[in-house]
């Protein structure tokens, strides 16, 4: 990373990754964390982007308010080396790499809190940012959708040799970036990704648990539910509409009410809403049909002798 960033010690940093495609799904977070978010402490939010439209900036940045500051990082130079070796994995764009190079953009900064921005925020997001990591790398709740289907048991099992029981979703993490720093994760991942080409399902998930597996703090699903019906532990501080089917697009999406509450005071309500009416028969047969593939695609990599495990098992 050429160019170094700081932010306040009195601020808690919340960072996001974006592309224009989820700008308006990005304001939809921000509205509920600000809403939600204890007014005893500041707030410097980070977003992390390779080139935006000024006028998505400019509607983003009225959200600004006293103790909640929005900044926006262009990484384009950063990451003009490497970004070819990132891949765009079914509904996964290449900004969800982004988060790995956080450690090394801001260096005096110990503990962040990463967001992904399909998702709202019904809890206090500085109560995640005080989690306790003690030794850990990073917090995170469970990927449920792994835990609960058999071929992404198998897939985090013996292609990632992850136990699929504390296997994590990366799209909520509250990340110590010293031990991140202290671990050289991101020269670990960048190893990897330059020197093999894996195929994977969850790219840059896939890597945080495998390199920081025995470092991970599990945290309660209730800081990062996914719209599938279980049993919310503790409570719903976060939903994460992580799967294919998401609230814009469709009617029955577990939780997606919580959404719509703040998507109807965006400025971006009525591209939302002219998503939602062109998501017809065709996009949802596709999205189906994909999410049918994944599973496949599943079987396919743990048949395969190009796995973490396999490659990996011994270095």
């Amino acid at each position: 990373m050429n160019k170094k960033y700081h932010i306040g010690a009195d601020e808690i940093p919340v960072f996001f990754s974006t592309d224009d495609n989820y700008i308006p799904f990005l304001d939809v977070a921000l509205a509920s964390l600000i809403e939600n978010a204890s007014k005893e402490y500041k707030y410097r939010i980070i977003v992390l982007n390779t080139g935006l439209e000024p006028d998505n900036i400019a509607k983003i940045k009225l959200r600004e308010r006293p103790g909640f500051a929005i900044d926006f990082i262009d990484m384009s130079e950063d990451l003009k080396e490497i970004k070819s070796r990132f891949k765009n994995v079914y509904h996964f764009s290449i900004v969800t790499y982004y988060r790995l190079f956080i450690a090394s953009l801001f260096p005096d900064c110990d503990k962040i809190v990463y967001l992904d921005c399909d998702l709202v925020i019904l809890g206090d997001v500085s109560e995640l940012y005080h989690t306790d990591l003690g030794d850990a790398i990073f917090a995170a709740a469970p990927e449920q959708f792994v835990r609960n289907t058999p071929e992404f048991r198998v897939y985090a099992e013996k292609a990632l040799g992850v136990d699929p029981d504390g296997y994590v979703n990366a799209g909520v993490l509250v990340l110590s970036l010293e031990q991140f720093r202290k671990n050289e994760i991101e020269k670990k991942f960048i190893k990897l990704i330059t020197e093999y080409d894996f195929d994977l399902l969850d790219p840059d998930q896939a890597y945080l648990n495998y390199l920081c597996d025995g470092k991970i703090r599990v945290l309660p699903n209730g800081w990062n539910k996914e719209p599938m019906p279980l049993s919310c532990e503790g409570k719903k501080n976060i939903v994460h509409y992580a799967l294919y089917k998401k609230p814009w697009q469709y009617d029955d999406v577990i939780d997606g009410e919580y959404f719509w509450e703040y998507a109807e005071s965006s400025p971006f309500c009525e591209v939302i809403r002219r998503r939602r009416a062109s998501f017809g028969e065709k996009e949802r047969a596709k999205s189906e049909a994909m999410a049918s593939e994944i599973l496949v695609h599943a079987d396919r990599i743990v048949a395969s002798d190009h796995t973490f495990l396999k490659l990996l098992k011994d270095r």
